[in-house]
C-alpha cells in the first residue's frame, strides 16, 4: 500500500511539474492593436507573391520525415496522399476519394483510411502554405503588439480543418515576409510556442518556406516542386483520377 501511495505521489509531482513547466514556457497572447489587419495580411501575401500562388497549377512535397507524400492538382483541387502502403486520391472539395493499398483499390476500412488522409492533409498542407490561408472562410485577423518583430498578425481559425479554434501569431520582417509564428493551439500544452519559417523557395514564383524550426523541433519540407504543368512534379494524369 505504501508503494502505491509513493507512486501516486510521484505521479502527482510529475503532473504538477509538467503543468509548471508549461506555464513557465508559455507566452501570453499579445494585445490587439486598433489597426487594419486585412491591410497587413495583404502586404504579407503580396510579399509572398499571392498572384503567382493563385495561378500555380501543381505542387508536390514530402513531410513528417518524408513519410507523408503529396501531389496536388491545385486548380482541380485534387490531392494524391501517400504514406506507408496507402495511397488516397481525394477531391478536397467533396472529400470523395479512391483508397488504395499496395496499388490495389480497397473497400475494407476505406473510410478510416480516407479520414486519416484528410487529417494528414489538413495538418501537413497547413505547414506547407499556411500564409496563403489567412483569408479562408472562418478566419479572423488581428494586428497585435510585438516586441520581437516589426509587424505581428494574429490569425484565428474559428472553423474548418480538424482543429478549429487554433490561433497563430505571424511575426513579419520589415518586408512583411513571415519569419516565424507563435502557436496558440489546443494540442500543445505550451502556448505561444515559437517556430521559425525560413529557407524560402520560389515555386512558380510563389515563395514557400521549406524549414520550420524551434528549440524543441525541426520540421522540414522535402522534394518540394511545382509549376504550370504536370511535368513539373513527379506525377502523371492517373495520379489524380478518382473514378
Amino acid at each position: 500500500m505504501k508503494m502505491f501511495k509513493r507512486l501516486g505521489l510521484l505521479l502527482l509531482l510529475l503532473i504538477l511539474l509538467g503543468v509548471g513547466c508549461s506555464m513557465a514556457l508559455s507566452k501570453k497572447m499579445p494585445m490587439a492593436i486598433d489597426e487594419n489587419a486585412d491591410a497587413l495580411a495583404n502586404k504579407m501575401l503580396s510579399s509572398l507573391n499571392k498572384d503567382a500562388w493563385d495561378t500555380l497549377a501543381y505542387l508536390q512535397w514530402e513531410f513528417f520525415r518524408g513519410e507523408h507524400k503529396y501531389l496536388w492538382d491545385k486548380q482541380a483541387n485534387i490531392a494524391n496522399i501517400q504514406w506507408k502502403d496507402n495511397e488516397v486520391i481525394m477531391d478536397l472539395n467533396t472529400l470523395e476519394a479512391k483508397v488504395m493499398q499496395d496499388g490495389q483499390v480497397v473497400t475494407k476500412d476505406a473510410d478510416k483510411i480516407r479520414e486519416k488522409a484528410w487529417s494528414y492533409w489538413c495538418n501537413d498542407s497547413f505547414w506547407m502554405f499556411a500564409p496563403f490561408k489567412v483569408f479562408d472562410e472562418g478566419v479572423e485577423r488581428t494586428v497585435v503588439a510585438s516586441d520581437e518583430a516589426p509587424y505581428a498578425l494574429k490569425v484565428s481559425y474559428e472553423s474548418g480543418g480538424v482543429t478549429p479554434g487554433d490561433a497563430y501569431v505571424w511575426l513579419l520582417d520589415e518586408d512583411y515576409i513571415p519569419y516565424a509564428w507563435r502557436m496558440y493551439v489546443q494540442i500543445l500544452p505550451v502556448k505561444g510556442l515559437y517556430t521559425g519559417w525560413s529557407n524560402y523557395k520560389s515555386i512558380g514564383g510563389a515563395l514557400l518556406a521549406i524549414d520550420h524550426g524551434s528549440k524543441i523541433m525541426n520540421l522540414q519540407m522535402k522534394n518540394v516542386k511545382g509549376g504550370d504543368t504536370i511535368d513539373s512534379i513527379d506525377a502523371k494524369s492517373s495520379s489524380f483520377q478518382i473514378n
